[in-house]
C-alpha cells in the first residue's frame, strides 16, 4: 500500500510540477557535468529534480533567503549523482539546510584517555544520518569551477555521504547493485585509498582534493566529485576506482564527455 501511495503521489507531482524553461537552461549551462548530457538524460534529470524538489524541504539559515533557483541549482547538482538511480537512494534525510557562508559545527571526540573534548570548527557542509544536509551556499556556488585540474562541488559530496551511510556509519562502502563484486570494490578502494594517502604523506602535487586522505568514507565522497567534475583524472588515477564508480551510479562520466566533444568537433 505504502509503495502504491508513493507512486501515485510521485506521479501527481510529475504531471504538475513545473520549472522554468529559462531557468532550466541558465543551470544546465552553468556546470561541466550537465552540458554534456544528451536529451534522454536531461529528461530524466528534469523529473528527478521536480520530484527532488516536491519531497525535500530546502530552507535557509542565517536570515538567508531561498529562492527557486538557488533550490534548483541545488537539487541538480544532488540529482546527477542518481540520474540513472531512483530518488529513494536520498531516503535516509528530510532536509537540505542552506548556511550563507562556513558554518560552525560541533562534535565531541573521546581521546586515548577517555576524556571527551568539545570540538567546533568551520565546515562548507555536513551530513547528518538520517536527519538533515547543511551546505554553505558560497561553497555550493562554487561548483562547476575547476581551480586548475582540481574541482569542487560541496553538493556531491555531501550526497555522497548520504549514500554511503545507507548502510549505517559512513565508511566508503555504500550499498552496492546486485551485479557489483563487495570484493572488487573492497580492493579497489583500498588499494587506491593507501596510495593516495602516501602520495599526499609525500607532499606531491594532488589533481584530486587532497581532503580524501582524511579517512576511507570522504575518499569515496571526494572521489564522487571528481567522477561528475573532472572525471578524466579518477580514471587516469585509479582506474579501477573509476571502474567501480561507474558501476555503482550507472554513468560512464567520461564517454558522455568525449561524445559531447566528439559531437562539437564534428558539427
Amino acid at each position: 500500500m505504502f509503495a502504491f501511495l508513493k507512486r501515485r503521489r510521485r506521479e501527481r507531482a510529475l504531471r504538475e510540477g513545473r520549472i522554468d524553461s529559462l531557468a532550466w537552461a541558465r543551470e544546465l549551462a552553468s556546470y561541466n557535468f550537465t552540458r554534456v548530457l544528451d536529451d534522454d538524460e536531461r529528461q530524466r534529470l528534469k523529473e528527478l529534480v521536480i520530484l527532488f524538489i516536491a519531497e525535500k524541504p530546502i530552507n535557509g539559515a542565517g536570515n538567508l533567503n531561498i529562492d527557486n533557483g538557488a533550490r534548483l541549482a541545488i537539487a541538480i547538482q544532488a540529482c546527477m549523482l542518481i540520474l540513472n538511480l531512483d530518488l529513494d537512494w536520498y531516503k535516509s534525510w528530510t532536509e537540505v539546510v542552506i548556511y550563507p557562508g562556513e558554518f560552525v559545527a560541533r562534535h565531541e571526540e573521546v581521546d586515548e584517555a577517555g576524556v571527551v573534548h568539545v570540538v567546533e570548527e568551520p565546515m562548507s557542509g555536513e551530513s547528518w544520518e538520517f536527519g538533515t544536509v547543511v551546505l554553505s551556499w558560497a561553497d555550493v556556488q562554487q561548483a562547476g569551477r575547476p581551480d586548475g585540474d582540481s574541482a569542487y562541488n560541496v553538493v556531491m559530496h555531501e550526497f555522497a555521504h548520504q549514500i554511503d551511510m545507507l548502510n549505517g556509519d559512513a565508511n566508503g562502502f555504500p550499498p552496492l547493485h546486485k551485479d557489483m563484486s563487495r570484493e572488487q570494490w573492497a580492493t579497489a578502494f583500498s588499494a587506491a585509498y593507501e596510495h593516495f594517502c602516501k602520495r599526499v604523506d609525500n607532499g606531491e602535487d594532488m589533481v584530486i582534493d587532497e581532503y580524501a586522505a582524511e579517512n576511507a568514507a570522504e575518499f569515496f565522497a571526494v572521489v564522487s566529485e571528481a567522477f561528475f567534475e573532472t572525471p578524466e583524472a579518477v580514471l587516469d588515477a585509479y582506474p579501477d576506482v573509476y571502474a567501480q564508480l561507474a558501476l555503482f551510479y550507472r554513468q560512464d562520466t567520461v564517454a558522455r564527455l568525449r561524445a559531447s566533444e566528439s559531437d562539437r568537433n564534428a558539427a
